[in-house]
């Protein structure tokens, strides 16, 4: 789920929440509601008697409620999943010949096409995450480039470069890549 989006909800749900616990603590404090409040007064229930068994003879109302409480439950059981699930690839698993496997660590692979990456000619800063599965990593790559960079050098240098050399090393048959380029912020040079 995308952070804005999570944020966005999040936030949409706890003023909700806020809100309208805000209001239901103020009228049982004593404050007076307005007049299309749900509530009268500090002793009025949020549903009476003839509310909730209103529709109780009919047989779509037990099937709706029920139906509407586990999405509810299902939406929520997924929301947060989406917010346990790791982002970052915690291994990678390298293939050695012999029928076993070894592991590395996947910031250390970050780390190493960070810092190749870097290094090419006109890359000012580099950033590297790893995704997907251990045995498919997927990286994602963002570059800064400096000035005076040709961003179709830089793009074509970084894949048969330091994505060729992290996938070799780290013996897999393919590491797709999402690169995203940038140019550094500098100040404009003044021609006298």
């Amino acid at each position: 789920m995308p952070r804005t989006v999570n944020r966005v909800l999040l936030g949409l749900v706890g003023l909700a929440l806020v809100v309208l616990g805000g209001a239901v603590l103020a009228v049982g404090l004593g404050v007076s509601p307005p007049s299309w409040w749900l509530h009268d007064g500090r002793h009025d229930v949020l549903l009476s008697a003839a509310q909730r068994t209103r529709w109780r003879e009919r047989g779509w109302w037990w099937p709706t409620v029920i139906g509407a409480l586990a999405l509810l439950v299902l939406l929520s059981l997924w929301w947060l999943t989406a917010q346990l699930r790791r982002r970052r690839l915690a291994e990678v698993l390298v293939e050695t010949g012999d029928g076993e496997g070894a592991l590395l660590r996947g910031r250390a692979m970050e780390s190493a096409l960070e810092s190749e990456a870097a290094g090419l000619d006109g890359v000012g800063r580099a950033r590297v995450l790893l995704t997907g599965r251990r045995n498919a990593p997927e990286a994602r790559v963002g570059l800064v480039l400096e000035a005076d960079a040709v961003p179709e050098d830089a793009l074509h240098r970084l894949c048969v470069e330091a994505l060729a050399h992290a996938r070799d090393s780290a013996g897999l048959a393919r590491l797709p890549a999402t690169v995203q380029l940038r140019a550094d912020k500098h100040r404009p040079e003044r021609v006298t």
